[in-house]
């Protein structure tokens, strides 16, 4: 009888978009010479980027690199943990660590190194409504005059496009709603984050008051501009859920968006990592700044979002700093 973990592998094997088992010009030697990986993602063209450039690096190493596998983050961390894949390159170390935790934490998985540091959340509004009601924190939305600006259902709540559940950004949503005393004012948009916020930007088009929570690296802040078209919000204090408790998310210069600055780790499945050295060091040293991130990202949501096309977008990455890259393969392949 098939185990439950081998079922997940052959179901996500069967769902998960192909990509490529290996690519030309791939070094003929190396430490993963005649070994294959398993990568996990989730399937949104947002988080292919990053995968692509690591996967070139395991490559050129070596390896050959299987079709990736997709799932929601609770059954992607869940799947790292029981080795039926061996790694991601899309877990926040803070965010998700609750999903980190119920898969076994550190007992099974690993995080390494940050391949995209300085990644924020937060909640906006759009510049004009803010000041004209001088709106600069969430909490001021309690005021149900304030959050009638934002009322786009004709029920006297202010609509905020929100995270989408599983995420991991919904639980810290959800728990402010009610830390803030938002509950009565404030009604939080869960669905399709990206067909929400596609309204939320029509609306912004057609002069209207918008609401929205979004999050660094992605297109959104490239289209509804912060400090042009938007402003970011103060929340009224730090809370957290409790798997975050104690973490501070007031910035150096002052703001407090409500999130804690994050970052962006590759997490690998422990048996994986200890038996692959040169993968794991290449993990670590691996880094991508935030800006071609968002700038790979940008290209996707003008047109360019084939997996085909975001594989070339993470090849010419490559290329333009190969000299860098190329470090990074040596410290791997120097790795014992």
């Amino acid at each position: 009888m098939m185990t439950p973990s081998r079922r997940f592998a052959l179901i996500a094997g069967l769902i998960g978009l192909a990509t490529w088992a290996g690519a030309p010009g791939a070094d003929a030697a190396g430490p993963g010479d005649g070994k294959t990986v398993q990568p996990i993602t989730t399937g949104r063209a947002d988080h292919y980027f990053q995968h692509f450039v690591v996967q070139i690096g395991l490559e050129r190493l070596g390896y050959t690199v299987k079709p990736h596998l997709e799932a929601q983050f609770p059954a992607m961390h869940v799947a790292i943990g029981q080795g039926d894949a061996d790694y991601t390159a899309v877990h926040w170390e803070k965010l998700h660590i609750k999903f980190y935790e119920n898969s076994g934490g550190e007992k099974v998985m690993q995080r390494v190194g940050v391949l995209i540091p300085g990644v924020l959340q937060g909640y906006l509004i759009d510049k004009a409504t803010a000041e004209k009601h001088k709106i600069t924190n969430l909490g001021q939305l309690k005021d149900p005059a304030i959050a009638k600006l934002f009322d786009s259902a004709g029920d006297g709540k202010a609509h905020m496009t929100g995270c989408n559940p599983g995420w991991g950004c919904e639980r810290v949503v959800e728990h402010q709603l009610d830390a803030y005393g938002l509950r009565g004012t404030v009604k939080h948009e869960q669905g399709e984050y990206f067909a929400l916020i596609a309204d939320t930007i029509t609306r912004y088009k057609a002069g209207k008051p918008i609401l929205y929570y979004t999050w660094t690296p992605l297109w959104v802040s490239s289209v509804l501009k912060p400090g042009v078209d938007t402003v970011w919000l103060d929340v009224p204090f730090t809370s957290l859920p409790q798997e975050q408790a104690g973490a501070e998310t007031k910035l150096a210069d002052g703001r407090n968006p409500g999130f804690v600055p994050d970052a962006i780790r590759v997490m690998g499945n422990n048996k994986f990592l200890a038996a692959n050295p040169a993968a794991k060091r290449f993990f670590e040293v691996a880094t991508l700044p935030i800006q071609d991130v968002n700038a790979a990202i940008l290209r996707q949501q003008q047109g360019e979002s084939k997996v085909e096309q975001i594989k070339v977008h993470a090849e010419e990455w490559v290329r333009a700093n190969e000299e860098t890259f190329k470090k990074w393969v040596a410290e791997a392949m120097a790795a014992k």
